[in-house]
């Protein structure tokens, strides 16, 4: 059985939150909290809350014990980009894009 939850929409560019997610993939439910609870970078908090929920969802909704369960995928998608600029030399502007991302996690049994 897959349990998934959902963060959308945060302000962080999907490539930064790759590289902590890749990580985290086909652990257990409790290596990769304490994994993400000591890689001091924003994006290790963005899918420590989103690991929280999914695990929520799994006790709750679906009766089952968080210390069964593995990270099957953790994905990050590519959100909408917000354009914007800035001023830079002799009056010019200078173009800045801030990027958003939107994390999944999908845990699944560990007998699947």
């Amino acid at each position: 059985m897959e349990i998934q939850a959902l963060t959308k929409y945060a302000r962080m560019s999907p490539k930064k939150v790759r590289e902590v997610a890749n990580e985290i993939q086909g652990r257990s439910v409790p290596e990769a909290t304490d994994l993400l609870s000591l890689i001091p970078r924003k994006s290790a908090r963005l899918l420590a809350k989103t690991l929280k929920s999914a695990v929520a969802n799994a006790e709750n909704n679906h009766n089952l014990s968080a210390d069964k369960l593995v990270v099957h995928r953790a994905l990050v998608e590519c959100g909408p980009v917000l354009k914007r600029f800035k001023a830079g030399a002799r009056g010019s502007a200078k173009p800045r894009v801030k990027r958003m991302s939107h994390l999944r996690i999908v845990l699944s049994d560990s007998k699947a």
